[in-house]
């Protein structure tokens, strides 16, 4: 019998780890769960900067996940670590900053092809040439239900991904 290999981990990256990513990794944990294949997956979130360390989700985000049946009042923000690149599979970004800041971070090129903008596994985001999610945190309550809807329809890309990744192993 095969011994069973670790779970493929998955991280989100957003500036401050209060809205973009955080969302992220809340409904692509659900996404997982209900494909049932959520033990195979860890999903995690972190931020570019270590300006929101340790603080919950914007109320504004939690509320707009809320809405929609999903429940991040769990999480605390952290700062997403270069090293942590090693020991990811797929890691997503909001928007060209962060790609490129990851990017950065990378050791190895086998790294860096580890980085991917969020919405690159929507269909219609890819069509559009409508890669980022622009930060809500300087906008209205309108603001997080476009990047709510964003992020979902993006999510939903990357568990199909994820889950014929596992298949595969």
């Amino acid at each position: 019998m095969r011994a069973p290999s670790r779970p493929l981990r998955v991280a989100f990256v957003c500036t401050g780890n209060i809205c973009r990513s955080p969302m992220g990794e809340v409904i692509l944990r659900d996404l997982l769960e209900e494909a049932g294949v959520g033990d195979a997956v860890q999903v995690d979130s972190g931020g570019t900067t270590r300006w929101e360390v340790g603080n919950p989700m914007d109320p504004r985000a939690l509320a707009e996940l809320r809405t929609h049946g999903y429940d991040g009042s769990a999480h605390l923000a952290r700062v997403f670590e270069p090293a942590w690149l090693a020991e990811t599979d797929l890691v997503l970004a909001a928007d060209n900053g962060h790609a490129t800041v990851l990017r950065r971070w990378a050791r190895t090129r086998e790294d860096a092809e580890k980085v991917f903008l969020i919405r690159s596994f929507d269909p219609a985001a890819v069509a559009a040439g409508t890669l980022e999610i622009d930060d809500p945190w300087y906008g209205d309550q309108d603001d997080f239900e476009r990047c709510f809807v964003e992020v979902e329809a993006s999510c939903r890309g990357i568990a199909a991904e994820v889950t014929a990744r596992i298949r595969t192993r």
